[in-house]
């Protein structure tokens, strides 16, 4: 997610070469518009072309709308349950699904996580959700870990939005081993900065080529969320007691231990600021929208309500033109973070993030449990699906610097994740 990004980050990546963000965990600049002449699936949320984010998107922007008490509309949630493979696995998009998945379907542990969130959360379809469910058992690296796609070397942002799904599923991650007999928190730890060496608590997204961790603050985001066993969606967990010193015992550290070092190391990155700032090169002065409100969330269920409270009220006056240039996965990405510290989602800085959200989607279906009025046919102009392919592509060439986990976003830097 963002992470944590978001997961079509991860796809881009995959494409290019290089090592895999939904998830996803978001990019600061619109997505390519899609083609006047392609016609989009009257279920998907967003106008922009699906085919990195399609089901990331989807499965946020359906998420955000069970946690809020909006009533998704049924051809939305057609749609994304039309997307699984028969294996169980998600792709980011399936332009037609009459068509078979075969070995060459790009299906992702990032899309196929959001989707298992989503499905769980919304109820009626155990069987897809079993599907899913042993479908990412089935890719579990021996590591411990998951990668974006199959077999891939293991990362934060993907080991931390699988485990928030298979945790939100009923199962217990820390029972999920590998064949090799390590479970997902010891992959998730192994990527952890040693508290003496610069960045010390902060989750790295993958070791470089020579093996070094490197402190990322979206993987960061990510990686207390998965330490903490949480999804996309949770509330403040306990007041954390100050800031702790960092804790390294190698083996010795625990889950706790490393959420709580992560969550030391982001309440940090915002004190001065309020908010993350962007990673890409050229571009390191400038706020990076999405991985804050994934860091907001993180925060928050970690305990550090005073920073998360900080960082909301940042992206209470300015993630506006943000969320309206993203579209869906933005505004499901704000919408976890008020969830997460208590906030009003429909008085965000004065504006109505279900409503904005639900004009995004079919017919902008904007009715809750208490209000079955006609749909509103009001849309966003603006909107896009929420992840830029060219800011995809490089993060690919840069490298190192991770993704966003709530896959972002997904709309988010990553797949994604």
């Amino acid at each position: 997610m963002n992470v944590r990004r978001s997961a079509a980050v991860l796809a881009a990546t995959a494409v290019i070469g290089a090592a895999f963000a939904p998830v996803a965990l978001a990019a600061e600049s619109p997505s390519p518009s899609p083609s006047p002449t392609k016609e989009l699936p009257t279920g998907l949320f967003g106008s922009a072309d699906p085919t990195y984010d399609g089901v990331w998107r989807q499965s946020l922007a359906l998420l955000a709308q069970h946690t809020v008490g909006a009533q998704p509309a049924p051809e939305a949630v057609d749609w994304l349950v039309g997307q699984q493979c028969e294996s169980g696995a998600f792709a980011p998009y399936r332009a037609d699904t009459s068509v078979k998945c075969d070995a060459k379907t790009p299906v992702d542990t990032n899309s196929t996580a959001a989707a298992l969130q989503a499905l769980e959360a919304l109820g009626g379809h155990g069987a897809a959700v079993d599907k899913a469910v042993a479908w990412l058992k089935s890719v579990q690296n021996k590591d411990g870990g998951w990668g974006y796609a199959a077999g891939g070397a293991s990362d934060t942002n993907s080991t931390s939005v699988v485990i928030g799904a298979l945790a939100a599923a009923g199962e217990k991650p820390q029972e999920v081993l590998s064949k090799g007999g390590e479970s997902p928190y010891r992959a998730l730890l192994a990527l952890s900065v040693p508290c003496d060496e610069d960045g010390g608590g902060a989750f790295a997204f993958q070791p470089d080529k020579k093996g070094k961790l490197a402190a990322n603050a979206d993987a960061t985001a990510a990686g207390v969320l998965g330490s903490l066993g949480k999804g996309f969606v949770t509330k403040s967990g306990k007041t954390a007691a100050g800031d702790a010193a960092c804790a390294d015992g190698g083996d010795k550290v625990t889950p706790e231990d490393g959420a709580r070092n992560g969550s030391a190391y982001l309440a940090s990155a915002v004190a001065k600021d309020g908010y993350l700032k962007s990673a890409l090169a050229g571009a390191e002065d400038q706020p990076d929208h999405g991985n804050t409100a994934d860091a907001v969330v993180a925060l928050a269920a970690a305990g550090r309500t005073a920073e998360a409270g900080t960082s909301l009220a940042w992206l209470e006056k300015n993630s506006a033109d943000w969320a309206a240039q993203n579209g869906p996965a933005a505004y499901a990405q704000l919408i976890f973070a008020a969830h997460a510290t208590g906030t009003d989602p429909r008085d965000f800085g004065g504006a109505d993030l279900v409503k904005q959200l639900g004009a995004t989607g079919p017919e902008g279906w904007n009715a809750t449990a208490a209000d079955t009025a006609a749909p509103s046919k009001e849309k966003e102009q603006d909107e896009n699906g929420g992840v830029s392919v060219w800011w995809m592509v490089g993060v690919g060439l840069v490298g190192g610097i991770g993704v966003g986990f709530l896959i972002s976003t997904r709309n988010k830097k990553q797949p994604k994740p």
